[in-house]
């Protein structure tokens, strides 16, 4: 599973419930079209965690790359219906920060004859 994370401040004068509506929305729509399989958003809780890294976070799982590629394209074509649900969402980040992770070890992995 790949695990597509941002992490990001609201712009303000963005209510938090609304974009959390707003966030599920868009994330239903890439998950019924198969184009992920999971998705969570949390904040940060107490003020703990650096805050370069954002109030927020999102975590979008996909089965592979080949998945998360045919999501960014779906949102890249910029057509409607994901154009005003991807909007609702980006329209209201700032200070975005993305990172790309993978369950470890792979399901591939065989040990035995590394060579590192």
């Amino acid at each position: 599973m790949n695990h597509y994370h941002t992490w990001f401040d609201l712009k303000p004068g963005t209510k938090d419930a609304e974009f959390a509506r707003s966030m599920a929305r868009y994330m239903g729509h890439l998950k019924d079209k198969g184009l992920i399989e999971g998705w969570r958003l949390t904040r940060r809780k107490l003020g703990f965690g650096p805050a370069e890294l954002g109030e927020f976070h999102i975590v979008m799982e996909t089965k592979d790359l080949a998945q998360l590629d045919a999501a960014f394209n779906h949102v890249a074509a910029r057509r409607e219906p994901v154009e005003s649900v991807h909007f609702d969402v980006n329209a209201h980040v700032q200070n975005l920060k993305i990172a790309l992770y993978r369950d470890f070890p792979d399901p591939v992995r065989y040990e035995g004859e590394e060579r590192f």
